[in-house]
């Protein structure tokens, strides 16, 4: 299919276990595009299972589609949105130039709003003096500063005092500094989310992480542990990691880190949904589809609407879009 303005970028969005990576991969056979990972913890080298890379999926009529932005990092190492930023550029201008045509794709929000509100982020410097004036406060105390610089969407930067005090340093860095002027890639994209339904992606999500642990999901983490990866670092690497660390230290059984792993992973979806929704109030158009219907009807309904954008058939450019209920 020859594809047209009015879109430089499709993006496929949608909680965990709803299957958007394989209709990602399907997408980019029909339009002859590559893909680019919109995941936070898929950029870790050896971290397979627990990220869910689900390579096969990528497999389309016999070849790989092309995919960017997997296994650049090695565990250990820090990896952010600023670096993630860095590195959709680079990968985005790379496909461009070979006129194929760019897909994002994952459920990491902070990374998909990263790209696609087009705000350049700047990278921070450790303050060192900053840090040693805050090192001896309670997380409560840390907290309540950065409360006073800027206003707190999320518990992400109140999770433990080590990210208090980095997101403490961001904050002054921002005040004392101005933002240099940094051009983003003017980006027009076609935002498709994958809405499974709660019945449907609470049985995908207990059946994968089955799956993945009769896989060797467990072999992986005692392996990174191994390595010398500090565990509590590995727990901040998600959460199939950090109730693994807990379980191989013996903290928790495995029958707890199982039914523990399973809710949490389920309530992790809810507050992905949460994060899509608040994306629309912010005025992102998203597209939802139906995550029960058939991969080729998903398909036919994003092509069909492609055409219709393209060519500014608004009159035939089909209804896709439905109530969200989870």
């Amino acid at each position: 299919m020859k594809f047209e303005k009015p879109f430089d970028l499709i993006t496929i969005l949608g909680p965990t276990a709803c299957g958007k990576t394989r209709l990602a991969a399907l997408l980019a056979d029909r339009l002859d595009g590559e893909i680019i990972s919109a995941d936070s913890r898929q950029v870790y080298r050896r971290m397979d299972i627990g990220t869910g890379k689900d390579l096969d999926d990528y497999k389309v009529n016999g070849k790989t589609i092309p995919h960017h932005l997997i296994d650049i990092a090695e565990p250990g190492t820090e990896f952010n949105v600023f670096l993630y930023q860095q590195e959709f550029i680079r990968a985005y201008k790379e496909i461009k130039s070979r006129n194929k045509i760019p897909l994002l794709c994952g459920g990491s929000g902070f990374y998909l709003e990263s790209i696609l509100n087009r705000k350049m982020l700047v990278e921070v410097p450790q303050n060192n003096l900053l840090r040693e004036t805050l090192k001896n406060k309670s997380l409560e105390e840390l907290v309540s500063i950065l409360s006073g610089l800027k206003k707190l969407h999320s518990n992400t930067d109140s999770a433990d005092v080590s990210r208090a005090i980095r997101a403490i340093e961001i904050e002054t860095y921002i005040i004392e500094n101005k933002k240099p002027e940094q051009n983003f890639p003017e980006i027009r994209s076609l935002i498709i989310g994958v809405n499974p339904g709660r019945e449907f992606v609470r049985k995908n999500i207990t059946q994968r992480l089955e799956t993945r642990l009769k896989a060797g999901m467990i072999g992986e983490v005692e392996k990174l542990l191994s390595e010398g990866i500090e565990p509590s670092c590995m727990m901040n690497y998600g959460l199939e990691y950090k109730f693994l660390t807990l379980y191989l230290k013996g903290q928790i059984n495995y029958s707890d880190m199982f039914q523990q792993l399973n809710t949490a992973i389920h309530q992790f979806a809810k507050r992905q949904m949460t994060w899509f929704r608040r994306m629309e109030k912010k005025g992102f158009k998203i597209l939802w589809l139906d995550g029960e219907m058939s991969e080729e009807k998903k398909l036919e309904l994003i092509i069909t609407y492609i055409e219709a954008e393209s060519k500014g058939d608004k009159k035939n450019s089909p209804e896709i879009a439905h109530g969200m209920d989870y």
